[in-house]
């Protein structure tokens, strides 16, 4: 098979490729003249120029190809203006599904977020039917993905073959953006300072998420949508497991859910003065949510994850070590 892959010099968009090379496919990656392409190293693959909003370079991309894989995104949510991102996420989602249908391309599968996927009240973890139920002007990340999936199910409806993705937090070595990867470079500068929230997370490593992708084209139902996800943790379980990886002592520091509003102010009245903190204020409030879903789904009809969280985040800290991070 033929794929192209939007996003292809990014974190999961590379190890996609590298997943592609591994299965024997062909691999074309959409990207800008002035991308770094350094994730792509050693890598087989062909060069497409454009971004997902070029029409035109869309549907020369979009050629002669079996599957499409549209990972790429406006991913960095604290950092990114609001309506570019909108722009990118719908619009972009749109425009690449359009040329993928012009080009007669046979399946194209999308990767959104479990961010556009609704918390239970009751902190259990969430399934692929839970419907999105955050103040959409706080979290303009996840919104977008939701309208992105509006725009799928609008494909799907008209005869599109359409997988959706929704990964939860991503682990693993390659973060050169440092999206999650924030996680270890955090822990390993401030060791037992690190506040630890009472909430939980869901995380999953980016060599799985490949695999899943690779899984969603050749086995995925149309119109379905698949969490990817491999395990829950409390945070205090999640940051105590990056502590012991990374060599520090795990934290003394507990930050009740009262002080997250605070703490979230704080950094709103940061952000205002121009100073960029890493993370937002609405994600900080969610820290005293669970933030847990089920990933049965994904793991009965795609395939299971291989790679334990442990191991995920040993290897992610050896990759920063290595490469000059830490």
């Amino acid at each position: 098979m033929k794929a192209l892959v939007t996003g292809g010099t990014g974190f999961v968009g590379s190890h996609l490729v590298q997943a592609l090379n591994e299965a024997g496919h062909g691999a074309r990656v959409l990207h800008r003249s002035s991308s770094k392409l350094d994730a792509l190293n050693g890598l087989q693959y062909e060069s497409a120029l454009g971004d997902i909003l070029d029409e035109a370079a869309l549907r020369e991309a979009c050629k002669n190809c079996d599957w499409v894989f549209h990972v790429a995104a406006v991913a960095d949510y604290w950092r990114a203006d609001a309506s570019k991102m909108i722009e990118a996420n719908v619009e972009g989602t749109r425009r690449v599904l359009n040329a993928a249908r012009e080009a007669g391309v046979k399946r194209v599968v999308f990767t959104s977020s479990a961010a556009a996927i609704g918390l239970r009240a009751d902190g259990k973890p969430s399934d692929e039917n839970e419907a999105f139920n955050m103040p959409a002007q706080q979290f303009p990340y996840a919104y977008s993905k939701v309208l992105a999936e509006q725009v799928v199910q609008e494909a799907v409806a008209s005869g599109q073959d359409v997988v959706t993705l929704n990964p939860v937090v991503v682990m693993g070595p390659g973060d050169l953006n440092m999206i999650s990867g924030s996680f270890i470079v955090q822990v390993k500068r401030l060791g037992r300072l690190v506040p630890v929230p009472p909430g939980g997370i869901a995380v999953i490593d980016v060599r799985d998420v490949a695999r899943m992708h690779l899984a969603a084209a050749e086995r995925g139902r149309t119109g379905q949508r698949y969490i990817l996800n491999t395990a829950n943790y409390t945070q205090h379980e999640w940051l105590n497991m990056i502590a012991d990886v990374v060599g520090v002592g795990r934290s003394v520091i507990p930050a009740p859910a009262f002080v997250l509003p605070i703490a979230a102010t704080v950094i709103d009245l940061l952000r205002r003065l121009g100073i960029q903190t890493p993370i937002d204020s609405n994600q900080t409030r969610l820290g005293a949510r669970n933030i847990y879903f089920d990933g049965s789904k994904g793991w009965a009809e795609l395939c299971k994850p291989q790679i334990e969280m442990r191991q995920s985040l040993q290897d992610t800290y050896d990759w920063y070590r290595e490469n000059g991070y830490l």
